[in-house]
């Protein structure tokens, strides 16, 4: 069969990254799928802008946005790629991948999943699985994420949450030694209290049956990780989850002040994910690593450490 003359053919190269540009919104995206660099997917793009004479993809920033005739393109471009994919020669193992964008809040991140991410990439070796840190006191967070993990109120979205956390005074024992005997809540008033939006201490104030205002004094800090890091160093009592403490209340690094526990404010939940694909397997993970966490933390309470 004779081609014609005037047929105009991108490179597979070009259509590749035109998809994936117009798929992923970025150029920078697009380059991270196809393993190129970000200006590689962009002279390759407009090599096929070039030969059709049209712009399929509006540039503003890092941003893109496909044109009315980048839309219809798109459409055939996509049917011309499934067909070549189709080809059974055209497949390999490493196109039967899952890629799953797991985000996540930075201290559950460090605390909760990463610890225990080997059991799940151990049991799904064909998910290429990527985690990304949100910013929970902004509520930012990619707006791609397959799954996203959330510290807020799961009724609110209709969501379950991922562990009923509880919150518990700790402190260094090095900064016990130097304060007041801690005999009652009330003596509370006679140590620095660390301070955070993300953790209030108004629950736990309810629970003891005290009708205190929330600290005013010292640093504010917008992370659950570094509220523990001052804690850690000594700077002052925190009111934190033992979820999120376990290391530090396994090795006495920091010990519960009270046993009084409440419930915070905010609980761990999931978004809605998609039904099909990597992220259910992943959920129903995370839901077990977070049943087994929630119970250590509750055993580390009752023995005291």
């Amino acid at each position: 069969m004779s081609t014609p003359p005037d047929l105009r053919l991108p490179s597979l190269e070009g259509l590749r990254a035109f998809e994936a540009a117009a798929r992923l919104g970025t150029f920078e995206r697009a380059a991270e799928e196809l393993n190129v660099t970000a200006s590689a997917v962009s002279k390759r793009v407009g090599t096929v802008e070039e030969l059709l004479n049209t712009q399929l993809l509006a540039r503003s920033g890092k941003s893109l946005a496909l044109t009315a005739a980048g839309k219809e393109y798109l459409a055939q471009v996509r049917a011309a790629l499934g067909l070549l994919a189709a080809v059974p020669l055209h497949q390999r193992a490493a196109q039967r991948v899952q890629r799953l964008r797991v985000c996540s809040p930075p201290t559950f991140a460090r605390q909760i999943l990463v610890p225990h991410l080997e059991g799940f990439t151990a049991a799904h070796p064909d998910v290429e699985l990527e985690v990304v840190l949100s910013i929970p006191y902004l509520d930012a967070a990619p707006a791609d994420a397959d799954v996203e993990v959330r510290n807020g109120d799961p009724l609110a979205v209709g969501a379950r949450p991922l562990m009923h956390d509880v919150v518990v005074p700790v402190a260094a024992p090095a900064l016990l030694q130097r304060l007041p005997p801690m005999r009652t809540p009330a003596d509370l008033a006679h140590a620095p209290l660390l301070r955070t939006p993300l953790e209030p201490w108004a629950p736990w104030f309810r629970a003891a049956g005290l009708d205190e205002p929330e600290p005013s004094q010292g640093p504010k800090l917008v992370d659950l990780g570094l509220l523990l890091e001052a804690a850690v160093s000594g700077q002052g009592i925190a009111l934190a989850r033992p979820s999120l403490a376990r290391h530090w209340l396994r090795t006495g690094t920091l010990v519960p002040v009270f046993r009084l526990t409440a419930p915070p404010v905010h609980q761990y939940y999931l978004l809605p994910h998609a039904a099909q694909g990597a992220a259910p397997a992943f959920a129903a993970w995370l839901q077990q690593v977070c049943a087994r966490v929630a119970a250590e933390g509750a055993e580390l309470l009752s023995r005291g450490t």
